[in-house]
């Protein structure tokens, strides 16, 4: 723990936004730290609460009271020995991940949690700042490959855990570049990309090797790894956006919301303008933009408009506003309901609930309004809540640019998954337990989002270090990999 009397003697205090009308001008970060004292004495406030269940808010189990106590110790490298040793990647957490430890800290009973994101963000800042992160090549080889089609972060977390024991790891991605939805789906104002190169480069020294621009399932089949590897690795994600049907979808000028922020990435990367999204140049710039969508994907969306240029920016949700303030009592330490604000929503946007989007309307084959209605959620017989339109409620938005951003529903099963021949769920996710990760083929294994579902990045990390393990064990009958 950190210091006994902390969270008595010190206020919590957070990291800083440089100011909108400054940072909406570039595409760079710009979360303020603390430094290194203010962040010692916020680990200093991590109480002697007895169960830490910080550690059941975490996916990949962070032994977050031990790190606290070490940064206001000044223990720094140990601090990121401890952080390592259960996060592979915690400068990606901790710039994107919506910290659901901080929602299960004990101090969260008085909305007081200790920040839990902001400690973590600094210890692996620090540590490449001076030098302490290095890449650690096994000392010897197995002889055994495994390859991974995917290089997010569930791929990336299973390629180092692998490479680390020894394996000859290839990790195959479709995009030009490594990194999947950390890439191409998160602004670089959220989470610089040189990021992922460096820690590409450390895999890379350590063994893993990394093709870009090959589509397995497409050019290259799957029968083709499968003979040449012994375990194959599916890390695809969930890719396939939720589509909104309605008339006029095919009017020109929507899109999904991967597609536009894809194509600005790229963009800052210096890639030509109509690298992505079919050829079009997508763009917010003198436009009234719609984002249908009320989660971090539309929250990118707004952020992404505003510094493009946009003319207005409204962003819609079909659920009810959510209450200020969480009942504690009812749902700590579980992820709460309770209103949201990202930094996207104070650079100049406005929020509406509980719409339902009932068409697009264009002239000329291009959006020009969407018509919509307001719901109200009743309970049904059956005690499950009931979207229902309010009648002579129907109102129209002037929209140039609608951006869908209501998540996604599952992997893409054109390609890989056909040529894989595995077992779905119901959900249209890959089947497999989170204890082997092993799908139907007792060669294919899978992990993250083609798992699970949409998730988090940080339950990505988790299930590719598990994934690592369940394979080194298979392959090796024993592990020294951690769970």
């Amino acid at each position: 723990m950190g210091k006994p009397t902390g969270f008595l003697e010190i206020e919590r205090r957070d990291r800083t936004y440089r100011p909108a009308a400054e940072r909406v001008k570039n595409w760079d970060e710009f979360i303020q730290p603390l430094g290194d004292t203010g962040v010692a004495n916020q680990a200093a406030r991590c109480m002697d609460c007895g169960i830490p269940f910080c550690h059941n808010g975490c996916p990949v189990n962070n032994m977050i009271p031990d790190w606290n106590n070490l940064v206001y110790r000044g223990q720094w490298q140990s601090a990121l020995r401890t952080l390592h040793s259960t996060n592979n990647f915690p400068e990606f957490t901790g710039r994107v991940c919506p910290a659901p430890c901080e929602a299960a800290c004990t101090l969260n009973i008085d909305d007081t949690p200790v920040t839990i994101k902001t400690v973590e963000c600094a210890i692996v800042d620090k540590g490449w700042d001076e030098g302490w992160i290095h890449p650690q090549p096994p000392a010897h080889s197995t002889g055994k490959r495994v390859a991974i089609i995917g290089s997010g972060p569930a791929g990336l977390a299973c390629a180092q855990q692998l490479a680390r024991v020894g394996h000859a790891v290839t990790v195959f991605e479709r995009n030009d570049r490594i990194g999947g939805l950390l890439r191409y789906g998160i602004p670089d104002f959220k989470m610089a990309k040189s990021l992922i190169d460096r820690r590409v480069e450390q895999m890379t020294v350590e063994g893993v090797d990394f093709r870009t621009n090959v589509d397995v399932g497409g050019e290259v089949p799957l029968a083709s790894l499968l003979d040449r590897y012994d375990a194959v690795v599916l890390a695809g994600g969930a890719e396939q956006p939720r589509d909104l049907d309605v008339p006029g979808r095919a009017l020109d000028g929507i899109h999904f919301a991967v597609d536009f922020l894809t194509q600005q990435n790229k963009r800052v990367a210096g890639d030509s303008e109509t690298v992505a999204a079919g050829g079009q140049t997508l763009t917010a710039r003198g436009k009234q933009v719609v984002v249908i969508g009320g989660g971090d994907t539309g929250s990118d969306c707004i952020g992404t408009s505003v510094r493009q240029g946009a003319a207005s920016v409204i962003q819609l949700e079909i659920m009810p506003r959510p209450p200020e303030h969480e009942d504690k009592a009812l749902t700590w330490p579980n992820w709460p309901l309770k209103l949201r604000s990202s930094h996207a929503h104070d650079e100049g946007t406005e929020r509406d609930w509980a719409v339902l989007t009932k068409r697009a309307i264009g002239v000329h084959g291009r959006v020009e309004a969407i018509e919509c209605v307001r719901v109200e959620w009743v309970k049904a017989s059956g005690g499950r809540m009931q979207m229902q339109e309010i009648a002579g409620s129907t109102f129209r938005i002037p929209a140039d640019l609608v951006l869908l951003a209501m998540g996604f529903t599952g992997p893409r099963t054109a390609g890989l998954l056909e040529q894989a021949g595995i077992t779905l769920d119901p959900r249209g996710n890959v089947e497999a337990s989170d204890s082997d990760y092993r799908t139907s083929n007792p060669k294919v294994y899978t992990a993250g989002d083609m798992r699970r579902g949409q998730s988090l990045v940080v339950w990505a990390i988790r299930e590719g270090r598990q994934c690592a393990r369940a394979i080194d064990e298979a392959l090796m009958g024993r592990t020294s990999l951690p769970r």
